[in-house]
């Protein structure tokens, strides 16, 4: 048994998304979630902003002594994982990887669409992944800059008329490639998943990156017996960079349960 925490961090409320599936399948484990609340978005940012960001959010995690870290930021995964990965010796997991098998084996046309911030889909991450499992595929990528703002503002509901008229001005490409799969590349993104589904129809399925991720940390957990089997449910801890009050009540909203009195604000810089 390993009693240390799992680390997450993300640019803002996007990688409670995770976080949510963590509990769902590991609801033995303690968590600590930090969010750069204070510097979202990470998307329109410089490689190298990503980067620096990216290291002061997984020392800030690592100073916990946690047995495994969660990037729950694509942004993040495509401009940085490489440069986390290699400055610490625990198991750190990417939300490319496992949402990029998951849609190869879902498609049934062959057309896979990829939604992400400018700096995601700039990278060109998931079509690289999904082109190394299979190359016959057809990728689509299209940014979506003002899906995490609208998260972020709880403008999230299927009937939003902001929300629907962004999404149907983002999406148009992918409907008229006919994709049959899309890949929410953003931890940010399933809090849209109404708006998204309406726009794109009952067709089309949508792979959340931050649950497909949480499903592939909860498999190596229980394979290399790091599991915390106490019997009682895990804690979380969460740390923000602005504001307590406006994360707490969002953070609850999309938990579906109280986080007020955990949450701590704290300078990274």
């Amino acid at each position: 048994m390993d009693s240390r925490a799992i680390g997450v961090f993300d640019s803002g409320l996007g990688g409670l998304t995770t976080v949510k599936k963590l509990i769902e399948y590991l609801p033995g484990e303690d968590i600590i979630y930090l969010g750069d609340t204070g510097r979202v978005p990470y998307g329109s940012r410089s490689k190298e902003t990503i980067v620096k960001y990216a290291q002061q959010d997984a020392a800030f995690l690592a100073a916990f002594d946690i047995k495994a870290m969660v990037i729950a930021c694509n942004t993040v995964c495509s401009a940085a994982y490489e440069t986390v990965a290699a400055a610490y010796a625990m198991p750190i997991y990417e939300v490319v990887s496992a949402p990029a098998k998951t849609a190869v084996e879902t498609t049934r046309s062959g057309r896979v669409g990829i939604i992400g911030t400018v700096a995601t889909i700039r990278s060109g991450t998931y079509e690289s992944e999904i082109k190394k499992i299979a190359p016959e595929l057809k990728t689509y990528s299209v940014p979506c800059p003002l899906f995490v703002p609208l998260a972020e503002n709880g403008r999230t509901d299927g009937s939003d008329i902001a929300a629907l008229t962004i999404a149907e001005d983002y999406l148009k490409t992918l409907k008229d490639a006919q994709v049959d799969t899309l890949i929410m590349g953003c931890t940010h993104y399933p809090l849209l998943r109404d708006v998204i589904a309406k726009v794109m129809g009952p067709t089309v399925t949508l792979i959340d990156s931050g649950a497909e991720t949480a499903k592939s940390v909860a498999k190596d957990i229980r394979t290399n017996k790091l599991p915390q089997n106490d019997g009682n449910a895990g804690s979380i801890r969460y740390f923000v960079t602005d504001s307590i009050e406006g994360f707490s009540a969002l953070a609850s909203e999309f938990l579906e349960s109280k986080v007020s009195g955990q949450v701590k604000q704290v300078a990274l810089e």
